[in-house]
């Protein structure tokens, strides 16, 4: 899979977990280059406090356009760690 913004992909791996129809990326199949860590959080009931990237191509910017939970609840384990994409990302085969 992978996740592409402005013609640039951002992550690619085989390894995505699927939660909630969202591609879940391993943090080591991201393109650190692009993301900058953001301070919008958000709360999940039971998956935790999700924390944002916002993403940057070509001097263009998306805000908060990734997530991921640095410490999940325990039933969603399996994504603790992993980032998600949405504004406009396209997830791809």
């Amino acid at each position: 899979m992978k996740a592409i913004w402005n013609d640039q992909v951002l992550a690619e791996s085989n390894d995505t977990k699927v939660i909630e129809n969202n591609h879940y990326f391993p943090a080591d199949s991201i393109k650190k280059e692009f993301f900058k860590e953001s301070k919008t959080q958000s709360n999940c009931p039971w998956k935790g406090v999700a924390s944002y990237y916002t993403v940057e191509v070509n001097g263009d910017q998306n805000t908060d356009a990734a997530w991921y939970y640095p410490d999940t609840k325990h039933a969603a384990k399996e994504i603790e760690g992993y980032v998600a994409f949405w504004k406009g990302v396209s997830i791809k085969e």
